[in-house]
């Protein structure tokens, strides 16, 4: 599917860069900031991963997460223009959605229920997953301006996914600060 034996093709030296199905777009085109923003959300995952290698399953799930991102990345590179295209574009499915619903499920069943918002940080690994977490929202944000662009269409699942993954963030760094022991709660005015 993918075939990379040259790296720099000087075709993006005019500040655009080509979707999958050929057209060319402006660098700085809101599908194109979607799909790099993802892009910038899956490196800060590699960056967590950095610390979550002895911590199974959450690392097992990073890696699947990280590789959906790249389906992710392909499904926004790929608009859907009503065209019919010579083979079947890679999308983002309902059952990506609810895998990532059920691991959510399965990491949230170990901690303890907040009783008041959680700073970014604590461990390295959730300080990188909060990184990401923001990142992702940004890349939602990012998507919903997109749809509002006529003839500009997402699928309902790639949305779905990206709105999914921030919240599977939030709970994996609470998971990797210590079950959520090394949490570090908003004191609400504490420094008034």
């Amino acid at each position: 599917m993918v075939k990379l034996n040259k790296i720099y093709t000087r075709t993006g030296d005019d500040g655009t860069t080509a979707l999958v199905c050929g057209p060319r777009r402006l660098k700085h085109d809101l599908r194109v900031e979607a799909y790099g923003t993802i892009d910038e959300a899956n490196s800060a995952i590699g960056m967590a991963r950095l610390y979550t290698a002895n911590q199974q399953p959450l690392d097992a799930m990073l890696l699947r997460i990280q590789n959906d991102m790249f389906d992710l990345g392909s499904d926004l590179a790929t608009p859907d223009t009503g065209e019919k295209l010579e083979w079947e574009p890679l999308r983002i499915i309902q059952s990506q959605v609810d895998r990532l619903e059920s691991e959510i499920d399965e990491l949230n069943a170990h901690l303890e229920p907040l009783k008041s918002f959680v700073l970014p940080g604590g461990t390295p690994a959730a300080a990188n997953l909060h990184l990401a977490r923001t990142i992702t929202r940004r890349a939602e944000r990012i998507m919903v301006d997109l749809m509002q662009i006529p003839g500009e269409v997402l699928a309902s699942p790639a949305l779905k996914y990206v709105n999914r993954l921030s919240d599977f963030l939030f709970v994996a760094a609470r998971y990797a600060n210590d079950v959520g022991k090394a949490d570090i709660l908003w004191v609400p005015g504490k420094n008034r």
